[in-house]
């Protein structure tokens, strides 16, 4: 098992990202807002303010979602139709995804 993360840079992207998890296969997902740490530096600790031009264009809030995936097949599919949706995630501003591995899982039901 692995716990898939994907941190997505446009919100407006959402509805797309999530119903290319359900066609790689992966049905369950936990969605958090959340927010760069450049971004939180250059408006809320005041020595950081004079980056506030460099900051213009990037999105202030991500949506970071989990997933606690079997198939590694699912996964490698994912990543091939989030590229399509977001374009390339090794280019700046559109995402960052990676997997950790679970060695202990409780809670988890499987659907029948």
């Amino acid at each position: 098992m692995k716990l898939l993360v994907f941190v997505l840079n446009r919100e407006d992207l959402l509805d797309e990202v999530l119903s290319a998890y359900v066609e790689a296969g992966i049905d369950g997902a936990t969605i958090l807002d959340s927010e760069g740490m450049g971004h939180f530096l250059t408006y809320e600790v005041p020595l950081f303010a004079d980056f506030k031009k460099f900051m213009k264009g990037n999105k202030p809030y991500n949506k970071t979602i989990f997933s606690v995936v079997k198939n590694v097949e699912a996964i490698q599919k994912l990543e091939i139709l989030i590229e399509q949706i977001c374009g390339d995630l090794s280019n700046p501003g559109t995402g960052i995804m990676f997997t950790v591995p679970i060695d202990f899982c409780k809670g988890l039901f499987e659907k029948e």
